[in-house]
Order: C-alpha cells, then structure tokens, then sequence
C-alpha cells in the first residue's frame, strides 16, 4: 500500500456516515465494509457477499473504548491481554451475550473485533464508528488482491471502491479470548 492515507478520504467517510457499503483496503487485506451498528447495511453487506447468514463478520474498532458500544464487559486481564495484541492484525473474539446484536453475533453469542495497526485506519474509525468488515470476495471464493478483482466480484452493488493498490496480505489471526483469560487460536 502507498505511504498516502487511503483512509483519509471525504467521498469513504461520507459514505460510511450515511450508511453506506464500501470496499477498501484494511491493515489485512481488502474488506467490504459498513457501520457495525447499522442493522439494514450488515445485512446488505451479507446479501451482496453471498454470506453464510450463520457466519458473524469481525469488527473493525478504532479505540478500546468502542467495546462497550456491543454490551462487552472485559475484565482488567483481559483488557491486559487485549494491549498485547492491540493494534495490530489478531482479531480477538469475545463474548457477546445482549440479544439486541444478534444481527451481528448470528447467534454464536461472541464477536470478534480487530483494532489494526495504522494510525489512518484507526482514525477513520474513530470518525465514522465501528465498521463490519469480511473479505471483499464472495462466500468460498478468493479474497480480492485489487480493486479490479473486488469489482469483479460485486460491479455497482457497492457505493465505493477505494484503491489501495495490490494487496498480497492474508486474513487476520484469530483467537477466542475467553473470560478466565485464557486463549484459544481459531485462525492462524
């Protein structure tokens, strides 16, 4: 990705403050995204992936703070354990019990967030909120490397496409941090 600010962008703010779906780069890999506390665009987000109804989406926050928007309640060890991995590309699962965010959690009881590395993501987090953000490609299908193959994928369905040049990352670790503290790996 270029040094310049992908994320410093007028046209991706106001789309994601008016609810709006977009594809752009993330401290990852390419991911479609749209305000996490938005019930009608996570389930356009879902529609247009092709997404298993079943499957939760991770949560892109900008500042520990933002947890308490999704009813989690960590204890001082885990907020410890969080630091450790935090920011950076580990998505963390937590649990999520509050029946009002079943439209994110798809039952599973537990959310897993992401607090990435740059500076610029993170800011832009912390202007337009929390964003849900699975891969920019269709369920069971390669993850998008470029604008070109996201468009490829999903045409004018989205609002915006932002170019982040190739991207060769992969798909963030996984792990279940559990309320006694201890650490399960989902996804390496």
């Amino acid at each position: 990705m270029s040094s310049k600010n992908v994320w410093d962008n007028e046209n991706l703010i106001k789309t994601l403050l008016e609810n709006g779906v977009a594809v752009m780069p993330t401290d990852t890999i390419y991911g479609m995204v749209g305000k996490a506390q938005n019930e009608s665009t996570v389930s356009r987000i879902y529609a247009i992936r092709n997404r298993n109804s079943e499957k939760p989406c991770i949560i892109l926050i900008g500042d520990l703070s933002e947890l308490d928007k999704f009813s989690i309640n960590i204890t001082e060890s885990q907020k410890d354990i969080l630091k450790e991995f935090w920011p950076g590309p580990v998505s963390i699962v937590l649990d999520c019990p509050d029946e009002s965010l079943s439209y994110l959690h798809r039952g599973t009881k537990t959310l897993a967030f992401r607090m990435p590395r740059p500076e610029g993501l993170r800011s832009l987090l912390v202007k337009v909120g929390p964003l849900v953000a699975p891969s920019a490609n269709m369920e069971k299908f390669p993850s998008s490397e470029s604008i070109s193959d996201a468009k490829g994928y999903f045409g004018d369905k989205v609002d915006l496409y932002v170019d982040g040049g190739v991207l060769g990352g992969k798909a963030s670790k996984v792990i279940k941090l559990n309320t006694d503290g201890t650490i399960n790996v989902l996804r390496v």
